[in-house]
């Protein structure tokens, strides 16, 4: 376990000990060690069960959760304020986008934001629509946990989570359940559309590269589809890279133009829209919008046994047509997202 004196986060430092979990901010996938991650991946599986069987617990009680969006949200937003709900607690929401009602319209800093929301209430959830924002508050220095809900084009880990939670559970890796499959066999996912901008499978993609080895337990293949102009960031595959080199994983990414190609004995297929708000020239967004459609007669000669994943919210990148196929998963995966921010909730809270 090691202080990454860059980022200020403590990398590797959430691990199998629920007290390491306890009072922390969540700002990177960074931050979660494999034995971490087993302990979230478990509790998000105890959560799912205690919502279908009694609907929550009491066990956040006189909690406050606050959440302040810069960006529109519905998911991510809604999710966490029912997370805090279902254990019990509160939420106080504030929407600090250009079209809310707060005092960053008079000119008030982020930090000077948190430091007000965390005066009144014991964990926060921001999200900000500038990379490196959440980093940058918790260097300032915060009492209590943040957890980032989106930073641009940076990072969103708790969506990466449920991603993690949503395809170890689809392809059956939760419970022992793969001892008829070969570990020899590699598991391969595909990430489709815009790479360049979506913080998303920039998460998604170290995550999984840091689960390979204890966690996954099979040779690990990303294939990154995109347009020539939204490939995945350098960074990020360096990354990947540095991974497999560390700890002598079996982890190769590869890039692909075609989408059939890239599905040719895929496991997943991870779908993102190409995001209009990220580009200062629409006619830029114009040239890559709708490159990529999963329909129908797409998915007629991909694998029966891949599952199709988005982050949604979706444009056109996926037809509705295709959403009473098994093999869409996204609105499964949405529900996931309820059962992992129940856990993060409750592990952070010193509630697990």
């Amino acid at each position: 376990m090691s202080l990454n004196q860059d980022t200020f986060i403590q990398v590797n430092g959430l691990t199998s000990d629920p007290a390491t979990w306890i009072g922390q901010s969540v700002i990177s996938v960074r931050q979660l060690a494999s034995s971490g991650l087993e302990l979230l991946m478990k509790t998000s599986d105890e959560m799912r069960e205690l919502v279908k069987t009694k609907g929550g617990d009491e066990r956040l009680k006189h909690r406050i959760l606050s959440t302040v969006f810069y960006e529109a949200s519905t998911r991510t937003s809604c999710s966490f304020q029912t997370a805090m709900m279902r254990l019990g607690g509160t939420v106080m929401h504030v929407d600090a986008s250009s079209s809310g009602n707060t005092s960053s319209k008079k000119g008030e800093t982020v930090y000077d934001t948190l430091r007000c929301l965390q005066s009144y209430t014991d964990v926060t959830v921001m999200r900000h629509p500038v990379k490196g924002t959440a980093l940058d508050a918790l260097k300032c220095g915060l009492d209590k946990p943040l957890i980032n809900a989106g930073d641009g084009v940076g990072e969103h880990p708790t969506q990466a989570l449920l991603d993690l939670f949503t395809i170890i559970d689809e392809l059956q890796i939760i419970k022992d359940k793969t001892s008829d499959v070969d570990p020899a066999e590699p598991l391969i996912i595909v990430m489709l559309g815009d790479l360049k901008h979506g913080r998303t499978v920039h998460s998604l993609a170290q995550l999984l590269a840091r689960a390979q080895t204890r966690f996954l337990k099979r040779p690990l293949v990303l294939r990154f589809c995109s347009p020539d102009s939204l490939k995945m960031p350098d960074y990020i595959k360096e990354y990947i890279e540095k991974c497999a080199r560390e700890v002598g994983s079996s982890i190769t990414h590869e890039d692909f133009s075609s989408v059939q190609d890239a599905m040719l004995n895929a496991n997943v297929l991870y779908a993102t829209r190409v995001q209009k708000e990220r580009f200062e020239d629409i006619n830029e967004y114009n040239k890559v919008a709708g490159a990529y459609v999963v329909n129908r007669e797409l998915m007629k000669d991909a694998p029966m046994n891949l599952i199709v994943m988005h982050p949604l919210p979706r444009v056109d990148e996926i037809s509705t047509d295709f959403d009473t196929d098994p093999r869409a998963a996204y609105f499964r995966q949405m529900e996931n997202g309820l059962y992992v921010r129940m856990a993060l909730l409750a592990l952070v809270l010193g509630k697990s």
